[in-house]
């Protein structure tokens, strides 16, 4: 079965010139993490969600949001995390996975969903292309970001963190994730909304 998202995105794709433009990645907008009653709600992100709708007003159909779900396979290792963590563990379609209000719209494609802290796979390479560059906002710096942000590079991506359209757990889990990613030049840059948006 085809997936929307990656034939929509293609098709965009082949319509472009061929120097590749940017995509930003709006990484896992969610209740769960923005919620400030959710365990995993970070406090920082109602300050990154404006920048992140600067950043895809800015780009316009090239912006992908992604859902971190709960269905990993529970004889795994994701079975110990969901049993340390069980308000977590719900089924797909629960409130908490749902996207919050002011993202609901940041993107003309569906979202791409995946039960993995890290976005970078076989089904994101395939819209942005080989050797892309992408820029990263969302939650949570210090883990779907970093974790997205790594394999990214590794697959030979251009990487670029809008450090200020992102939100930690912590500010302190916030500033060692872009200490860990700022490691990584020239594969991984960390930046800013205002920088991103003066080189778009």
């Amino acid at each position: 079965m085809t997936n929307p998202v990656v034939e929509n995105a293609k098709n965009l794709a082949a319509s472009e010139p061929t120097t590749p433009q940017p995509w930003l990645v709006v990484i896992d907008p969610q209740n769960i993490f923005a919620a400030p009653d959710s365990a995993w709600g970070s406090p920082f992100f109602a300050a990154a969600m404006p920048q992140i709708t600067r950043l895809a007003e800015a780009f316009g159909e090239r912006v992908l949001v992604t859902r971190w779900m709960p269905t990993a396979d529970r004889s795994t290792s994701w079975g110990a995390y969901f049993a340390d963590w069980p308000f977590a563990d719900q089924p797909a379609d629960d409130p908490l996975f749902s996207l919050v209000p002011d993202a609901a719209a940041l993107s003309p494609h569906p979202t791409l969903d995946l039960p993995t802290f890290g976005k970078w796979g076989p089904e994101l390479a395939a819209i942005v292309g080989h050797g892309a560059h992408v820029v990263l906002a969302g939650v949570s710096t210090d883990c779907c970001v970093i974790s997205t942000a790594l394999a990214a590079a590794d697959a030979g991506a251009y990487v670029t963190v809008a450090a200020d359209a992102c939100a930690g757990s912590t500010a302190e889990n916030h500033a060692a994730a872009l200490h860990v990613m700022g490691l990584y030049p020239p594969q991984i840059t960390i930046s800013d909304t205002a920088k991103v948006l003066a080189s778009h």
